[in-house]
């Protein structure tokens, strides 16, 4: 067990400074819900990320943590290292007219970036919740547009902290799936992308602040949530399906769908794991008994089960 209360650490040091043992997870996610992480870590450049790397011995596991907005952390924690790429947040408008960004930028300041130097293509990403990293890592998009059909190339790192750049050739992607050719997801992460933009005539900015309007009308800003929690099947809409199971208000703990849109769930105050475990186990049965279609989620499910 990772919890506070149970975890003794004993034999357990940590390998650099600025490393944390048996670290609270739930502040770090958008649903405020989740145990400890046995090792944490927030390096605050790339540089200082690959020596922590470069340290791990193998049997360590590594998770990545962006801004949390799209996982839910099991109250049982998570065992190994979690490392947390928030502050490796640079953008570079290149010579060449691409955009350089860090794995670590939020998707809303890389749309707002992109916005004023006149590539409005770029402004869906406003929507996206969550950082770079996490788009590059499930193809994220909103309001019609998807992360990877802008990536020229992106700049990995590997298990021992070294970095590669793969074009996005060497990528299969799909709608909320990336596939590396030529290696594991386990084995490489995102540090970085290039991104390239047509330049147009166009009030950025602008659209940035009508698509955030539009998204105020229709989810539920300003909760504790993760955003979608389930992906859109083929042809129909989660919320749609959920909605008319008559789910909507649906509350286990204190987690409850939405009132607003039937793809959210929110942590009303005090909200556990195993609630929204619960509601998205309730959610999808209801959901195949009644259309016959199974859902998949969206959200990133990590960690173990409170013992």
């Amino acid at each position: 067990m990772l919890h506070e209360n149970r975890q003794t650490n004993e034999g357990l040091a940590p390998l650099v400074e600025g490393e944390s043992l048996n670290h609270p997870l739930a502040s770090m996610t958008s649903w405020h819900i989740g145990g400890n992480a046995e090792r944490f870590y927030l390096p605050a450049n790339i540089d200082l990320l690959s020596e922590y790397v470069s340290l791990l011995p193998n049997e360590i596991p590594i998770q990545w943590l962006g801004l949390g907005s799209n996982v839910l952390i099991r109250d049982g924690g998570i065992p190994g290292a979690v490392i947390c790429t928030r502050k490796c947040q640079d953008i570079v408008l290149q010579e060449d007219g691409n955009i350089l960004a860090q794995a670590g930028l939020t998707c809303a300041k890389f749309a707002r970036f992109a916005a004023n130097r006149g590539f409005p293509d770029a402004v869906f990403f406003a929507g996206i919740p969550g950082t770079i990293g996490g788009a590059l890592a499930m193809n994220a998009g909103a309001f019609g547009g998807e992360t990877w059909e802008w990536v020229q190339s992106v700049t990995v790192m590997n298990r021992q902290g070294q970095c590669t750049t793969r074009s996005s050739h060497e990528y299969d992607i799909g709608y909320r799936t990336v596939v590396c050719k030529h290696a594991a997801p386990s084995e490489e992460a995102f540090i970085s992308a290039i991104f390239r933009f047509p330049k147009k005539e166009s009030e950025g900015m602008s659209k940035i602040r009508d698509l955030l309007r539009k998204r105020a009308q229709t989810q539920p800003i300003g909760t504790l949530n993760c955003g979608s929690v389930y992906r859109n099947p083929p042809g129909d809409f989660a919320a749609r399906l959920i909605e008319a199971c008559d789910l909507k208000g649906y509350q286990i703990g204190d987690a409850v769908i939405s009132a607003k849109h039937a793809n959210f769930i929110i942590n009303c105050g005090q909200a556990r794991a195993k609630d929204v475990e619960a509601l998205m186990a309730t959610i999808e049965s209801c959901v195949l008994e009644r259309f016959g279609i199974a859902l998949h989620a969206e959200v990133k499910i990590l960690g173990l089960k409170e013992s």
